[in-house]
């Protein structure tokens, strides 16, 4: 039998964050987090993550080769198990000319709204990065009539300098403010470029956020919480001025097993987050 006092846990961490402006701010997993396990059972593992006390999930590339009728199984799955999708990580092909129709199909099917861009390639020139803000542009522009949109994720590259200018700088200058900038905060740190002065600088463009911690000597095997991210300033930006949606959190591996570590990383971002 549950006891009273696991049951009112379980309660609790079902409760989305609530933010300082009264906000409720929902919680969820990159699901790159557990993707041995996704790999296994695409279907047992998002239930079992939803289990957890996640409220959102984030889908990556793979899902793009999802079929409509996999896509609503998915669906039928996030709804049973209390879930929401509302982002999913897309390379080039999902905002290309000729995908990215395949991608609003999927991406409605499973309730998301928006389709981010995780990676532009090998770009070698600001040229190249306007490039990419002109891509990002036209996808949104599509998207926008659909009550859908797109955005940009950072990873190292994107905070490294090219003639003269962060690749991210490029892209935020270039597109409207309706195009995310989905920060990785890990990849921000790792790069040595401060976060909340990154958020403060693009208020209102920082919807969702992968809560990926980071730490000197060790990289990203730490779990959330537990490297030299200042988070509590960066919640505070965040849901201040960055217009924050939901934060999903991202763990590259760990000592433990994948489950284990998203369940540990969603317990010390409770505590830390002060919910």
């Amino acid at each position: 039998m549950t006891s009273r006092r696991s049951f009112l846990a379980s309660a609790a961490a079902a409760i989305p964050l609530v933010s300082a402006a009264g906000k409720k701010i929902p919680v969820g997993l990159e699901l790159y987090s557990v993707r041995d396990q996704l790999q296994k059972d695409l279907m047992d593992t998002v239930s079992a993550v939803g289990k957890m006390g996640y409220q959102v999930v984030e889908f990556y590339s793979p899902y793009y080769e999802w079929t409509p009728d996999y896509a609503k199984q998915v669906r039928k799955v996030l709804d049973d198990s209390g879930l929401k999708c509302m982002s999913t990580h897309n390379g080039p092909k999902a905002l290309s000319s000729d995908g990215i129709q395949k991608a609003i199909e999927l991406n409605q099917i499973i309730g998301s709204k928006k389709i981010i861009l995780a990676s532009a390639g090998k770009i070698t020139s600001a040229d190249g990065w306007r490039g990419v803000a002109d891509t990002l542009t036209a996808a949104d522009g599509k998207l926008k009539p659909l009550g859908m949109g797109t955005g940009y994720h950072n990873h190292q590259l994107e905070f490294t300098k090219i003639d003269g200018k962060l690749p991210m700088e490029i892209i935020a200058a270039n597109t409207p403010k309706s195009v995310t900038l989905q920060l990785d905060v890990g990849t921000c740190c790792e790069m040595g470029v401060d976060p909340v002065q990154w958020i403060n600088s693009n208020p209102g463009r920082i919807r969702s956020m992968h809560c990926k911690d980071w730490k000197s000597g060790e990289g990203y095997r730490v779990l959330f919480g537990e490297g030299d991210t200042p988070w509590k300033k960066i919640f505070s930006a965040a849901e201040s001025k960055g217009g924050i949606g939901f934060y999903l959190i991202e763990q590259e591996g760990n000592r433990m097993p994948s489950m284990e570590t998203a369940k540990a990383c969603l317990d010390n971002f409770r505590k830390l987050r002060g919910a």
